[in-house]
């Protein structure tokens, strides 16, 4: 060995000593918040060492839900169902008002994570059936599905949320029945913009009981494309700290992260809101058995405005 080829082996030893290690993964990740009236509302993700989820949901201040906007909708998505082509607000609109929230970069570009981004829904007078879903309440929908896909899922004249009749169809095609819980069923609430709803209407909301909180899966061509809590505004100024079971599917069509429950928590130490999944565990992706048998007319009413 030569004296240079010791010397240039001594050199590489020394700036290998010296390398930076990487920076330890920040234990929570803010998303970029968005305006809600005058406040704001942020995604954020907790996450361990690895940067694996430990939770996934949005963020924020007691003093939102004091502010929040009162108009009946945003006008997002609108479509003229007298035909006449002129929108009345009060019928033709969703009566929500939309904010997309992406996931913290560093999560949403793990492969192991299928929940990329939040479409967060603020509906002031809340949506149908009545005597269920009729109050103030936020939908919180943790999309898997690309954005590109869903904004373009149109209004047009096909279902009671006024939605391009080719996308209805399309909206409404049966999941495998290993992906979705056989106790979650089609009532025909497809949204523009969103999909499908699936619903289980024997929730306690649906025997009389007071809406607080409920969990939706959408879908959307044959696919999950979201999971969704929906969270009552007067159940979130009891200032809870609770969390509620996913019903988990018996598979998922794609491998990662997924959640076993979902929270609602207030923060008395910065007097924040969260609404968030949690619990997760990894699921290897199974392939797909045939769709559930059709399922019983849903009870009278209980085909949703979202």
């Amino acid at each position: 060995m030569t004296q240079h080829s010791v010397w240039a082996i001594i050199a590489m030893g020394a700036l290998a000593g010296c390398a930076t290690p990487p920076a330890p993964m920040p234990a929570q990740m803010l998303g970029t918040p968005a305006n809600l009236n005058t406040g704001t509302v942020t995604s954020y993700a907790d996450v361990d060492s690895s940067g694996a989820p430990k939770a996934i949901g949005v963020m924020f201040a007691a003093s939102v839900l004091g502010n929040l906007p009162t108009a009946s909708s945003d006008f997002h998505h609108c479509f003229a169902s007298n035909r006449n082509g002129k929108i009345d607000p009060a019928k033709d609109c969703i009566p929500s008002h939309e904010r997309v929230l992406p996931l913290p970069s560093e999560l949403a570009r793990r492969a192991d994570v299928p929940f990329k981004w939040v479409l967060l829904d603020w509906n002031p007078f809340g949506h149908i059936p009545p005597g269920v879903y009729d109050t103030p309440h936020f939908d919180v929908h943790f999309m898997i599905e690309p954005i590109e896909i869903i904004f373009a899922i149109q209004s047009g004249p096909c279902g009671p949320e006024h939605v391009r009749c080719d996308q209805f169809a399309q909206a409404r095609k049966p999941l495998p029945g290993n992906y979705v819980p056989a106790s979650h069923i089609d009532v025909s609430a497809v949204v523009p913009a969103m999909g499908n709803h699936l619903v289980d209407v024997t929730g306690p909301e649906f025997k009389g009981e007071k809406f607080k909180h409920a969990w939706i899966f959408g879908a959307y061509d044959g696919r999950v494309t979201f999971y969704e809590a929906m969270v009552d505004r007067a159940y979130l100024l009891t200032k809870p700290s609770a969390c509620f079971p996913v019903p988990s599917p018996e598979a998922v069509a794609v491998s990662g992260y997924y959640p076993t429950q979902y929270c609602v928590r207030h923060g008395a130490a910065k007097d924040t809101y969260t609404i968030a999944l949690e619990a997760f565990v990894m699921r290897t992706a199974s392939p797909p058995t045939a769709p559930h048998p059709a399922p019983p007319p849903p009870p009278t009413g209980a085909t949703m405005h979202h």
